[in-house]
């Protein structure tokens, strides 16, 4: 294989092995769970661009022509863990979505709501009165198990879900709600996580003011996903559980400029993944969220950055034209979107470090240190591996680091798919022989 490649085979056909003589193949269905700022299968469907694989096709390409089941699903692009699992544990079984009665009422002053309106999928296509989205597998049980795959916060989103599948809500009743009772171990037979920022990413802190960067990047997303077509759908951020949402023929600059002033975005609002993107956020995360000896854990890494050097790195020179040795830079090929966030200095701006070089030693915070500095240009790759500083019951197997691919090259975009088809070739491979 390529040399950028740094896929562990020895490790993969150990896992291939061991599992398949315990256990029969399986074809289990394998359902993908996007990450932060991502979007469902049908968001940019007029232009045909996808989260997972850009204007390419990563989920038609693991369905092998229909042989197996893969689907992906749409949860908040910028909704905590919490709620994403929520969404998604509704959208595969059907019903509609209930974030618990004590977290709501938790975060209620900032507008959350348990129950929202219209917020649901049907389980039965033959009685389905509101027209509702399908579920995606309704028979989910411990009899008939699913995969999960993530890529960023997705695989927060992903042990959250098992977490209150297994072991329920840890504030205790949460007023009945199906996810929230627990006992539903056997549900998910392996969580493989791309890229997931276990850990958090030391850009949360690093841009300073999240709300004005969080428009920024959404709007780089759909300006890439409408191919410079205006007509396409805008951007969506799936807060229907905090009162936001668009009102009938507001146009999208109106809605966006209404919602970034919503009190969803304070920064006391711990149920939103601007907090636990941050390292403290992510460690309050992780010790709730434990690994579970039920399910099979892989994780894969990537990097993007080099080393700085005087020259000959393949960093991006009209970014980062003087460089210090001890700091990170972004490559020439690292995605335009994330380029500025990457290195030593956030580009533009007034003396903001980047991730390349971002450091905090604050008293009762996560220290983040030079070990924190090689990057996708979204997530530190040493919090990709597994999450840390939490009981650890299950095992993680780590699949190596994919070097030269940044954050959004792991997914295919904009037009690259094919380039990591062998990724997730090999990940179904593993996946089906558990």
């Amino acid at each position: 294989m390529p040399p950028r490649f740094r896929f562990k085979p020895a490790l993969a056909a150990a896992v291939l092995a061991c599992c398949h003589s315990a256990h029969a193949a399986n074809n289990y269905p394998i359902v993908l769970v996007h990450g932060f700022l991502g979007f469902g299968p049908d968001q940019y469907a007029e232009t045909g661009f996808k989260y997972w694989g850009g204007f390419d096709d990563i989920v038609g390409h693991m369905r092998a022509g229909g042989k197996h089941p893969v689907w992906a699903s749409s949860v908040g692009p910028v909704s905590s863990s919490w709620d994403r699992a929520a969404e998604l544990f509704y959208q595969i079984k059907g019903g509609c979505v209930d974030y618990g009665a004590i977290h709501s009422a938790r975060f209620a002053r900032f507008g959350a709501v348990r129950q929202p309106e219209g917020k649901c999928w049907a389980a039965d296509p033959a009685d389905n009165p509101h027209n509702y989205p399908l579920a995606l597998y309704p028979q989910w049980d411990a009899q008939h198990p699913i995969h999960l795959l993530s890529h960023s916060q997705g695989g927060q989103t992903v042990r959250a879900l098992i977490e209150l599948l297994e072991n329920g809500s840890p504030e205790g009743d949460e007023g009945g709600g199906a996810l929230y009772t627990g006992g539903k171990v056997g549900w998910v037979i392996s969580a493989t996580t791309l890229a997931a920022p276990h850990d958090g990413t030391s850009l949360r802190d690093a841009v300073g003011d999240f709300a004005p960067k969080i428009a920024e990047l959404a709007s780089g997303v759909a300006a890439m996903a409408k191919a410079s077509r205006p007509s396409a759908p805008t951007y969506e951020l799936g807060l229907e559980q905090f009162g936001i949402a668009p009102k009938p023929a507001e146009g999208a600059l109106s809605f966006h400029e209404r919602a970034l002033a919503a009190p969803f975005w304070n920064l006391e609002n711990f149920d939103s993944a601007q907090y636990e993107m941050s390292p403290d956020g992510a460690q309050e995360f992780n010790a709730w969220v434990h690994t579970s000896p039920s399910v099979h854990y892989f994780s894969v890494a990537n990097v993007a950055t080099e080393a700085g050097a005087i020259c000959c790195n393949n960093t991006d020179r009209l970014i980062a034209p003087i460089q210090q040795h001890a700091y990170q830079y972004p490559r020439r090929d690292m995605a335009p979107l994330t380029k500025p966030y990457a290195g030593e200095w956030i580009v533009p701006s007034l003396g903001r470090r980047g991730l390349g070089s971002y450091t905090q030693s604050a008293p009762g915070r996560v220290k983040v240190d030079s070990s924190w500095f090689p990057n996708d240009g979204v997530v530190n790759t040493v919090s990709m591996r597994s999450p840390r500083g939490q009981p650890v019951r299950g095992t993680w197997n780590f699949l190596g680091t994919y070097r030269t691919f940044d954050h959004f090259d792991l997914i295919g975009w904009p037009k690259s798919g094919p380039r990591v088809y062998p990724l997730y070739d090999r990940i179904a491979a593993l996946l089906y022989a558990l």
